[in-house]
């Protein structure tokens, strides 16, 4: 074999469909466009979604909303989660232990929704304005990371 003999397995390529070539061809006069229209004129065509001049379907369907995609990586508890954890200092892998909060959750927020009448440390876990005065107000605190 020389690189002058290389030539593509047999049926593997195809001869490009030609048209607007007579009426031996098969596809001479209209050369597979029909008759008259948009659609058969040069240069004329219609836009994505066009329906003709009717109100197309993505207009008709009324808008929903808007799902974040970092929502699975954000995380929620109270102060009555924090009130029933046993242990004084509590970080995310801390809730993830012991399952207060997904896997997934990179970040962690204390809202102020129960009560907490002991002393905590927070670190790593973001609060509320409301909870982190109630933490405080326990004797607890928290250290932003």
């Amino acid at each position: 074999m020389q690189l002058n003999t290389i030539k593509p397995a047999a049926g593997a390529k195809h001869a490009k469909r030609r048209v607007g070539r007579g009426i031996g061809s098969g596809l001479g006069k209209t050369a597979g466009r029909g008759h008259k229209g948009q659609k058969s004129r040069a240069g004329g065509y219609h836009k994505v979604g066009f329906e003709g001049g009717q109100m197309p379907l993505q207009r008709r369907l009324p808008k929903r909303g808007f799902k974040s995609q970092s929502l699975k990586f954000n995380a929620e508890i109270n102060l009555s989660d924090l009130q029933a954890l046993a242990g004084e200092e509590i970080d995310v892998l801390t809730l993830k232990a012991t399952g207060l909060v997904p896997e997934l959750a990179k970040s962690v927020k204390v809202i102020l929704s129960g009560s907490i009448s002991r002393k905590v440390t927070l670190k790593g876990v973001v609060a509320t304005k409301g909870a982190k005065a109630a933490i405080e107000a326990a004797g607890g605190s928290v250290v932003e990371a």
